[in-house]
């Protein structure tokens, strides 16, 4: 499997440095970029699509969770902060950790030690050949106008991860599920509905066309809509190319 790349962010040079220090034991990952502030955080985030993010809260530009709420690309994010009191909404974010300036290297190893032990960062094969299963979800109930509405899956075009929650795309409509795109994912027949993105996946009945831009490839849904590929699931997209 190929390394996990890191984007480090934050407005102070020895916050960023520490990170690369500590983060050299661990040669699964390797740092893709550094930011010193939240407009370089949005740009990055979506220029680069790195794995993993480690976020400062306070910085110019845009703060750690005013950047979160202006990408496309949904890393997964380990806050580093002075600041006790984002906790609460660092993990209302989805955050993975928070790390408390000055934080040790023991702290920062048990992070790392969870995210290796949870297998966070799932094999590609995972996606590219994902076992046949029976029991999918023929229909679902999504949360509407204050009521549950029965929606058959096969009218679903895509999902696109909120938060802790889902948005889930039909051609009349729009839902917001309760339950997050990986719960939702293993409902789902893994041959029909693929991601393109950790915070997205698309229903390939419904995509129209697929093409390349200056190095991206981009996936036309019925609707119009165009969703660019995530760096590590093209190769998923490409084997679908025959």
């Amino acid at each position: 499997m190929s390394k996990r790349s890191v984007l480090i962010i934050d407005d102070e040079e020895p916050g960023r440095r520490l990170v690369k220090q500590y983060l050299e034991p661990y040669t699964n990952f390797r740092v893709a970029g550094e930011c010193s502030n939240g407009l370089e955080a949005i740009r990055d985030i979506n220029l680069m699509e790195p794995d993993l993010v480690f976020l400062d809260v306070q910085m110019p530009g845009a703060s750690g969770f005013e950047a979160l709420k202006r990408i496309e690309h949904v890393p997964y994010v380990i806050f580093t902060t002075a600041y006790d009191r984002y906790a609460i909404d660092a993990f209302e974010a989805s955050a993975v950790d928070y790390l408390l300036k000055p934080y040790t290297k023991e702290r920062f190893d048990r992070t790392m030690t969870r995210l290796e032990q949870q297998h966070i960062f799932p094999a590609l094969e995972a996606f590219t050949n994902p076992v046949q299963q029976e029991g999918f979800a023929d229909r679902i109930l999504v949360e509407h106008q204050k009521r549950y509405k029965n929606i058959a899956v096969d009218e679903i075009l895509y999902l696109k991860a909120r938060g802790d929650h889902a948005e889930i795309y039909t051609k009349n409509a729009t839902y917001l599920s309760s339950v997050g795109i990986s719960a939702l994912a293993e409902r789902l027949n893994p041959r029909l509905y693929v991601r393109l993105h950790r915070s997205t996946l698309v229903n390939m009945n419904h995509v129209k066309e697929v093409y390349r831009d200056v190095g991206k490839i981009f996936v036309v849904m019925e609707n119009g809509v165009e969703l660019n590929v995530g760096r590590n699931y093209q190769s998923l997209i490409k084997e679908l190319m025959v």
